[in-house]
């Protein structure tokens, strides 16, 4: 469900078959890529506020209420890593402009805002609403990705047709790189 509130919204999401013993209001969820704050529980749900803020800078303000999101939850200290290190903090919208089969899989090429290119490298990690990848290959335009079966089966890659927005979270040391490293 989701709810108009002025400017920004409140989503109410079904968490499906994810466990949710330990979920406590204040906890962070990722939603497709996003990390939102947990304001309250209802059964197999949680509600989470998303800000103007975010709604500008992400892909959430497209969602409709029967829209399947892709949910995470956060990494505590100790827990396995799989994939790269994803905090939830949407660098920018891409766009799915191909998505062709290639064996058992699916190849999307994605759109990447320019200003992003810098942080992208072959066989380097991307994270596309939520989901912790390696980039095939990229160009002026954008990058590709490959989606094995299990990834399609347990992601909403599945439902991705061109024109689909995506979250797009640059990897995370490509970003602070650029911060530590004195310009000449």
């Amino acid at each position: 469900m989701i709810e108009d509130h002025d400017d920004d919204k409140r989503l109410t999401i079904d968490v499906g078959s994810m466990d949710t013993g330990d979920f406590n209001a204040g906890d962070s969820i990722c939603v497709n890529g996003v990390c939102l704050t947990v304001v309250g529980l209802a059964g197999r749900r949680f509600i989470a506020d998303i800000s103007t803020e975010s709604l500008l800078c992400t892909s959430l303000g497209s969602l409709k209420s029967d829209s399947k999101v892709n949910l995470e939850k956060s990494l505590q200290l100790g827990d396995r890593l799989h994939g790269h290190m994803v905090t939830g903090h949407v660098d920018g919208i891409g766009k799915i402009l191909t998505r062709k089969e290639d064996a058992r899989s699916i190849r999307f090429y994605i759109e990447l805002p320019v200003e992003l290119h810098r942080y992208v490298s072959k066989k380097g990690s991307i994270c596309v609403d939520g989901v912790s990848l390696t980039v095939n290959d990229k160009d002026s335009k954008g990058f590709m990705v490959n989606i094995i079966p299990h990834t399609l089966d347990q992601t909403i890659f599945s439902e991705y047709i061109p024109g689909t927005l995506v979250n797009i979270e640059v990897d995370l040391i490509a970003r602070y790189l650029e911060t530590l490293i004195p310009k000449t």
